[in-house]
């Protein structure tokens, strides 16, 4: 790590800002009942939610990814076909989709105390929120959560021709705030995004948000500093800056 202060601050979004999973569960239960009670599919219904949860954690995206909404309505469409077999049924596909995700939607939200930390820590660095993920719906989470007045930059990955972990895109955002990638810290929840994006773009430091208190594989990028909660954040950046001190 460099000699300089920290001056920039880049974060994700999802798990690391707000809790999508969690946002996600509640999304799937609403789903669950909608299945159960309206449409009789009583032991089905979990089997359903538990194939799209599946093939959401296998999508990737790039800029020229068809329409979201076409993608994640198959999803649940291939789901109810797989499980319950019979004709093809887009309608209710449309149907659980849309409630699984407005209720995801109702559920992001940017908590008061990481509201307040935003704002403490912007009076004294840089801050740019860095989320990988589809243009349409990284921009819905955005506006959900109204996190766009707490940064001096957003970056969607897939607006970009390379997401986390590319050192491309971490250069842009160093080149968004008018600083270098030495001055700059990478705080998020997913070691092969972006810790090892950090670790790609040479980045002052890279902080991993490890709520579960999981040991990482050998074989996984290493952070270099690791935490339970985002709210610790302004005392180990204090910490960081004052190793610089020191140094000087």
């Amino acid at each position: 790590m460099g000699l300089s202060r920290v001056r920039a601050v880049f974060f994700d979004l999802d798990n690391t800002l707000i809790d999508t999973a969690g946002a996600s569960r509640r999304g799937m239960l609403e789903v669950i009942k909608l299945l159960q009670s309206k449409y009789q599919y009583k032991e089905e219904a979990e089997v359903i939610c538990d194939k799209v949860q599946v093939k959401l954690s296998k999508e990737c995206f790039h800029p020229y990814s068809p329409c979201i909404t076409d993608v994640r309505t198959s999803h649940w469409e291939e789901a109810i076909q797989e499980t319950k077999g019979g004709a093809d049924n887009r309608k209710l596909a449309e149907e659980c989709y849309f409630l699984w995700k407005s209720t995801r939607l109702q559920h992001m939200i940017l908590a008061e105390d990481v509201k307040a930390m935003l704002t403490e820590l912007r009076k004294e660095v840089r801050l740019l929120l860095l989320t990988n993920g589809d243009r349409q719906t990284q921009r819905e989470k955005i506006e959900a959560c109204a996190c766009q007045s707490y940064f001096d930059a957003i970056v969607v990955g897939g607006e970009q021709k390379e997401e986390k972990p590319a050192p491309s895109i971490f250069y842009h955002c160093c080149d968004l705030l008018g600083v270098q990638p030495g001055d700059c810290v990478m705080v998020g929840d997913t070691l092969e995004t972006d810790i090892q994006g950090g670790l790609n773009a040479g980045l002052k430091a890279t902080v991993w948000i490890n709520k579960s208190g999981r040991v990482p594989l050998t074989s996984s990028p290493m952070p270099h500093y690791m935490v339970s909660s985002v709210l610790e954040l302004p005392a180990l950046l204090q910490s960081i800056d004052c190793k610089v001190s020191m140094s000087v």
